[in-house]
């Protein structure tokens, strides 16, 4: 719908060809008007329109235009709840945050030589996470040696890491899972999928090849580690998340913009086939469940990056983890925490002036009226209102 259209709702009556009685049941249609031209669409029960910049400045924004939809029914993480997070390197975000609040996350036990807590944020793609949760609940063993660590050193399946892994897995209560790339490097005589790349040493050009993965093989991975868990830990919840973090580079003859923009597309899809087979969309038993970090970060900063255009400035990462926080967790942060945050996001993002964090971060009320006295502190007009209005809020908490 264009700009400047002017949304009402009012219940129609469906006329009778038959007669002069009016319909039993109305049905609720929204008219559009602009520039004298009329027109009538049916829109149905669930229409959410696209926020313009000017609704993106507050700070319960993200919330609003972005997680509703995606909130479970009650907050339910409490610090006894036993987290396992790990996937791409995004989950090291959640972990550290988590942990840094007093929760109980059991891939932060660096005494564990689980891989899932060595190397969790390196297992980039589904085929490695399910690969992981075959292992430790079935003791499944790969023909190839898929997995190696940071340096290229080669991780077997030795029986008392697996039991280690198992032990994690058995006492979790929740399962963050990030999902990172559909990109994988596969071994064609097995079909194993490797954790990322192969190592130089140990490459074989007739036998390792480089593919792309479908929506269907990822979503039938993402499918299978949640039966798994269903099946062994019947109690545990899930909340899978796409990380925004683009690709370093493609394997692909095409540039590595195009090729992350189809990377992510392909998990993106995946998970949300999913959810809408077994989420509470589809009145699913409120297992599985999705947290929108990569909107977040693309549609919320539009371009937070910082000069490398991969990794996230402190800022935005610490927003996205009270955010979760928020809206998870029994333990809520405070309003201001909140506006904190946001405003120290905004402006680690370039959207407000890049003073403001250090203001923030130094809590430094007389830089707040500094900055509140210029003409304009916000990147885009439509934002400016909104925007001064929380640092306004903030400078008066500070000053109470």
């Amino acid at each position: 719908m264009d700009a400047g259209h002017r949304l009402d709702r009012m219940p129609v009556a469906r006329p009778s060809r038959m007669n002069d009685m009016p319909a039993a049941n109305t049905v609720e249609f929204q008219h559009t008007r602009k520039e004298g031209v009329h027109r009538t669409w049916f829109r149905g029960a669930h229409t959410n329109f696209a926020p313009d910049r000017a609704k993106m400045a507050g700070t319960g924004a993200a919330l609003d235009w972005v997680v509703d939809g995606w909130q479970p029914a009650a907050r339910t993480i409490t610090p006894e709840t036993r987290i396992t997070a790990f996937g791409s390197c995004f989950a090291a975000n959640i972990s550290n945050w988590l942990a840094a609040r007093s929760y109980s996350v059991l891939t932060r036990d660096e005494g564990s030589n689980a891989y899932v807590v060595k190397c969790g944020e390196g297992m980039v793609n589904s085929f490695v996470i399910r690969q992981q949760f075959e292992w430790a609940f079935e003791g499944t063993r790969f023909e190839a040696e898929l997995w190696h660590g940071y340096s290229a050193e080669s991780y077997g399946y030795d029986e008392a890491v697996r039991r280690q892994t198992y032990d994690i897995f058995a006492r979790t209560d929740l399962f963050i899972l990030t999902f990172g790339l559909s990109e994988v490097w596969y071994d064609e005589v097995t079909g194993g999928v490797f954790w990322r790349s192969i190592p130089q040493d140990v490459y074989d050009p007739s036998r390792h090849k480089f593919r792309v993965t479908t929506v269907e093989e990822n979503k039938a991975n993402i499918r299978a580690i949640h039966d798994l868990i269903r099946r062994h830990r019947p109690e545990a919840r899930i909340i899978c998340t796409l990380s925004p973090v683009p690709l370093i580079a493609t394997f692909r003859p095409v540039s590595c913009i195009s090729a992350n923009a189809v990377s992510k597309s392909v998990l993106r899809v995946a998970i949300d086939e999913l959810m809408r087979e077994l989420g509470p969309e589809a009145g699913g038993d409120g297992v599985l469940h999705y947290w929108p970090s990569y909107e977040i970060v693309t549609d919320v900063f539009h371009s937070p990056f910082k000069g490398d255009r991969r990794h996230l400035p402190r800022a935005v990462l610490d927003y996205i983890m009270m955010l979760f926080e928020m809206v998870w967790c029994e333990r809520q942060p405070t309003e201001d925490e909140m506006r904190r945050h946001w405003l120290a996001a905004l402006s680690a993002a370039g959207l407000v002036s890049d003073r403001l964090e250090t203001a923030i971060r130094e809590v430094d009320a007389g830089k707040l009226a500094r900055i509140l006295a210029k003409r304009k502190i916000a990147r885009h007009p439509e934002m400016e209102a909104g925007i001064r209005a929380e640092v306004e809020r903030l400078a008066a908490a500070l000053r109470a």
